[in-house]
């Protein structure tokens, strides 16, 4: 085994409520035994933790947020800077870049490059990113003026919202890049001339802490409104997610279907949809809670009775990957109803572990709710068969083994 390099993991912000799958990770490599050092471009702004985040032992750097605010330590780094052998050639691309990026965002990932190059915490010996957009935008700029190799973990909607030109400039310096879904390990493969360095590797679960569920599943059918069917949804309110979509299909259902849906999760667009509902006359049966952290997310996975996302793509290309909360709520036997997007099919066949419907179409997705709704045995049949998929295929060892033979093999071959 070669000897482990300290890791600089590049992260667009930490913790975060909404990115469980990389604290997850995070926390798996430890424990494999990988020394990291976590960079953050932006202070968390979640007012809670996941109990993942405290178990981490890697200490966080915090860059400068924006470069205005810290000016001092920005110059310091630009002056550090012009000594470096690799300043060339980071002016070299950056100048390469603007054109195609006129943005003050491309001058923010340069600054923060700067700063982390000069001061360059606990030795690094390797950079990773997660996420292919800005934060390898400044991962790959550290690189440049360093000349310390970096890797990359794409996802979702860095692939989709990236232009392909700075796709293909990243892919070609990366020593290797990993994505979660096969549609964007497709894409990214077809922007670059060294397609075997584009890795699929699905995040899982840790399924220790998502441990089997047997507790009963309830038989409720929508006929007692006494005791309507729990709807579950998690995730944040944002385009891509579909919440317009959920709120319009519930909204078709017939009148005396008795069903109460609980949303879980922050975002943008709550109070849009908070109007939409009351305007639809759904207000009564909604409740809105939140972002939660992980143990009352996992609680509500146990006592709902169906689970749904309506994933779509959002006018901008942003889409989701394979949504790590199906993958979470499948592992508790909780019958999981979405949309034929990105990876979701991935995991959930329709009608054999799950129900799949066309996106943007909330008719479709009225009738598969009913049907769920009205069929308390295809729940339990769906939830059983969701189960025992994620417990077979979606144990996140599996990738973080398959991370630590990248990043080794790599060492091995790089003095």
């Amino acid at each position: 085994m070669p000897e482990r390099r300290k890791i600089l993991v590049v992260l667009k912000g930490y913790p975060r409520l909404s990115e469980t799958f990389i604290a997850q990770e995070l926390l798996g490599l430890e424990k494999a035994g990988f020394d990291l050092t976590l960079i953050s471009m932006r202070r968390p702004t979640d007012k809670k933790r996941h109990p993942v985040h405290d178990e981490i032992k890697a200490r966080v750097v915090y860059l400068p947020e924006y470069l205005h605010e810290e000016p001092l330590r920005v110059l310091k780094s630009l002056f550090a800077g012009f000594s470096r052998k690799g300043f060339g050639a980071l002016m070299k691309r950056f100048f390469a870049d603007l054109p195609r990026d006129i943005s003050r965002n491309r001058f923010r990932r340069l600054g923060q490059a700067l700063v982390l190059a000069r001061e360059w915490p606990d030795n690094g010996q390797w950079l990773h990113a997660h996420f292919i957009h800005t934060p390898a935008s400044v991962t790959e700029y550290a690189s440049i003026l360093t000349g310390v190799p970096w890797t990359v973990s794409a996802h979702a909607k860095d692939i989709w919202t990236s232009p392909d030109w700075e796709l293909n400039e990243k892919l070609s310096s990366a020593r290797w890049a990993v994505t979660c879904t096969r549609t964007g390990y497709e894409h990214m493969r077809t922007l670059t001339s060294r397609p075997d360095a584009v890795h699929l590797s699905y995040h899982g679960l840790d399924l220790a802490r998502f441990g089997h569920f047997s507790g009963d599943r309830s038989k409720r059918d929508g006929s007692a409104t006494s005791d309507p069917v729990f709807l579950l949804s998690v995730g944040r309110a944002v385009e891509k997610k579909g919440y317009d979509i959920l709120l319009n299909a519930l909204a078709l259902l017939p009148k005396d279907l008795a069903w109460r849906l609980e949303h879980i999760g922050g975002g943008d667009e709550l109070a849009k949809l908070k109007a939409l509902a009351s305007t639809l006359g759904l207000s009564e049966r909604i409740v809105w809670k939140g972002a939660l952290a992980q143990e009352d997310v996992l609680d509500h996975y146990r006592r709902a009775d169906l689970f749904v996302l309506a994933c779509r793509i959002a006018a901008n290309g942003d889409r989701d990957g394979l949504p790590n909360v199906l993958v979470e709520a499948s592992s508790q036997r909780l019958a999981c109803l979405s949309t034929n997007i990105s990876g979701v099919p991935e995991l959930l066949t329709d009608d054999k572990n799950g129900l799949v419907v066309p996106p943007e179409d909330p008719i479709a997705l009225a009738a598969a709710l009913e049907r769920a709704i009205r069929d308390p045995a295809l729940r339990h049949r769906l939830g059983d068969a969701a189960e025992q998929r994620v417990r077979a295929h979606f144990d996140y060892h599996s990738s973080i083994a398959q991370l630590t033979q990248l990043f080794e093999a790599e060492w091995e071959k790089t003095p």
